[in-house]
């Protein structure tokens, strides 16, 4: 070799050494390394292409490498890096506007701002406390809202336990499940009735007036793509108001396009008092997550201190690539473009299922899907138990060797592409799961 080359660096060895990776034991990892993204797709250090069949983690709505928003960011890293949030900045208030324009509330909303949905989640929280004067939150098992301490108590699964015995006035319910229903029902009427009539009981046991927010993601995001039988929400919706518990929704995976609407809300026509966002709000390109308040209820902190406050509220960098963001949304038509893609899922995930036993069930809504991967369908039983020790890696791996990116938890994949996939890129992706199905049958 010449004088002025260089050995390329190991960067998996160079990864393996140096980085702590999330949720996982770290010996034996050999995850490609991403390197650039294109689109739908991503590319690591040899080249090799990856249909990003998660949009990430259920965040890059736009795809990798959006022009609008890498421009927004390099503009803004020559104007300006860095304000105090005590301070006013420009891309900070058109930002807070347009989420106001494009959120569920008549009267409008302000926004707090963070870095990321669990920070949101626990600011949520705190406002509701505060302006209510009541303690206790309710959470659903089966939910996650972050892994902070905070976030990470008002969490329904065992990512929670190592924050145990975490922060107090957390109180628990089941929400509805029809594939796998808590209520011992595979009607969804009857299963909204029994779900209710739990959540009352446990109101009734913990004290009405005590209880200052009911905290739930409007879809179940990371725990299975779970949606509510029709009605559930609104009957939540209708159970805070009697009791004065303010409703929070969770729509750090669902907002932005992600169900075909900017929000959950709209696509299920239930008002909440606050929402939390994060990932999408800028394309997941910088970190920026916040709470949205509806005016009526913001307003309390005209006169009053707001209890939070961060380093990074409102970063200028981030409010600048969320703001592009949005603006690409509307421009583009993306906020109700899963409503095409749900159909175009729908359709091929149920031939899939046709053709592939070890499909229990596809589920979903907009542009995002949950698919069950059972070892008895009549019974369905996962294939791997839920919070079990078992897990479906090897799965998992084949997709990724076979060219898809697919993030999951146990037995459930989820597949929430960008809101600009193609029919084509999709059908790609049918494809390959076609194949990996059929070699995760043969070693059922």
């Amino acid at each position: 070799m010449g004088m002025n080359q260089t050995l390329p660096e190991n960067y998996a060895a160079l990864h393996a050494k140096y980085v702590l990776s999330p949720w996982v034991a770290q010996a034996g990892r050999k995850p490609p390394t991403i390197v650039r993204g294109e689109g739908s797709y991503l590319f690591d250090s040899d080249d090799k292409r990856y249909l990003d069949l998660s949009a990430g983690l259920v965040a890059v709505n736009l795809g990798h490498g959006h022009p609008a928003v890498t421009d927004a960011i390099a503009d803004q890293a020559r104007r300006l890096c860095y304000v105090a949030p005590s301070l006013g900045n420009d891309k900070r208030a058109e930002l807070a506007r347009a989420i106001s324009e494009i959120g569920p509330w008549p009267e409008g909303c302000r926004s707090f701002f963070t870095t990321n949905g669990g920070e949101a989640n626990e600011d949520a929280i705190k406002f509701a406390r505060t302006i209510t004067g009541r303690h206790k939150v309710l959470a659903a098992y089966r939910s996650f809202h972050g892994s902070a301490p905070g976030a990470g108590s008002l969490s329904g699964e065992n990512r929670r336990w190592p924050n145990e015995p975490g922060m107090p006035g957390i109180v628990r319910f089941f929400t509805p499940f029809p594939y796998r229903s808590p209520f011992h029902t595979r009607d969804g009427a009857e299963e909204v009735e029994r779900a209710i009539a739990h959540l009352e009981d446990v109101i009734v046991y913990e004290g009405g007036d005590r209880i200052a927010a009911l905290l739930i993601e409007p879809i179940v995001g990371s725990n299975g793509v779970v949606l509510y039988p029709d009605g559930y929400l609104a009957r939540v919706r209708e159970v805070c108001d009697r009791h004065g518990i303010m409703l929070i929704f969770d729509e750090v995976m669902t907002g932005f396009g992600r169900t075909g609407a900017a929000f959950a809300a709209q696509r299920f026509g239930v008002t909440p008092d606050m929402f939390t966002f994060a990932k999408a709000v800028t394309s997941a390109y910088v970190p920026l997550g916040g709470v949205a308040v509806r005016e009526s209820i913001a307003k309390f902190f005209d006169d009053k201190p707001l209890p939070s406050g961060h380093t990074f509220s409102g970063h200028p960098l981030a409010v600048a690539a969320g703001l592009a963001a949005i603006t690409a949304y509307r421009n583009e038509g993306l906020f109700d473009r899963g409503l095409a893609i749900e159909n175009w899922m729908r359709t091929r995930f149920e031939a899939l299922k046709s053709r592939h036993p070890s499909i229990g069930e596809a589920r979903g809504i907009g542009a995002f899907f949950g698919i069950e991967i059972v070892s008895d369908r009549e019974k369905r039983t996962p294939m791997v138990a839920w919070q079990g020790t078992q897990s479906l890696a090897p799965f998992y791996n084949d997709l990724l060797a076979r060219g898809v990116y697919i993030y999951g938890r146990y037995n459930v994949i989820i597949v929430a592409p960008p809101l600009t996939i193609s029919e084509k890129e999709l059908d790609e992706a049918v494809a390959v799961f076609d194949d990996a199905f059929t070699e995760l049958e043969k070693g059922k």
